[in-house]
């Protein structure tokens, strides 16, 4: 099993191919995305903000399992996003994941494998999603966030675009029950400051969602 771990872990530019791409539309930006216009009555603004290139992270802030396929059907080009090592451990799922174009992490640790992964994303015509905090947070509030994703942005040079999610939290299944907005903000430039970068992006997700920044105590040792 480690060895099937660590294939899904180290993944080079050629993976993030055209077929991958057809699965994640087919996937994302047509049966989620029926399912977000139909039940959730999604909300999209901010798309002029998204850099022509893929020089950029795509950082959210994260309410629900439903935040992943929420930002591949938005974004306009294929998004590959970290996914926990556990979760390649189940068959199924792992199938599903991969081709939707997820890298294996472990959470505990940032290991040079997924700093070689996301440099091969660069290289290829998708981009590298992130949501800084970690785990999903509490609707109204910002908690959780490390400093991971800025330093990965630093060391691939890349600008990291926030973006604000707001209404995945509640699973909705009745036509027009829900809303999803999705604010887009501007990217936050290349900076060499890891610190300032994940204030920046604080900043940012508190003005796009009208969220709270809550400090944890994990934070504070970080």
């Amino acid at each position: 099993m480690s060895k099937e771990r660590r294939s899904y872990s180290k993944r080079s530019a050629s993976e993030f191919n055209g077929w991958r791409y057809l699965f994640q539309i087919l996937v994302t930006k047509i049966f989620y995305m029926i399912r977000f216009i139909l039940i959730y009555r999604i909300e999209i603004k901010g798309l002029e903000n998204v850099p022509k290139t893929n020089d950029y992270i795509v950082c959210p802030n994260h309410l629900s399992t439903l935040d992943p396929p929420l930002m591949c059907a938005v974004m306009p080009r294929p998004v590959s996003f970290m996914a926990k090592k556990e979760l390649f451990d189940i068959r199924f799922l792992r199938w599903w994941i991969d081709w939707l174009g997820a890298f294996a992490v472990d959470r505990g640790q940032l290991m040079p494998s997924t700093i070689k992964t996301v440099m091969e994303i660069k290289k290829s015509n998708w981009v590298f999603g992130i949501f800084p905090q970690g785990t999903r947070g509490v609707p109204g509030t910002i908690t959780g966030v490390t400093k991971g994703f800025a330093g990965l942005a630093k060391i691939t040079k890349c600008q990291v675009l926030p973006v604000g999610i707001i209404g995945t939290q509640d699973a909705k299944y009745i036509p027009f029950s829900g809303k999803i907005i999705v604010n887009i903000g501007k990217p936050i430039p290349y900076i060499k400051n890891p610190d300032e970068v994940k204030d920046k992006w604080i900043e940012a997700i508190q003005q796009l969602t009208g969220f709270k920044y809550e400090e944890t105590e994990e934070e504070i040792n970080e």
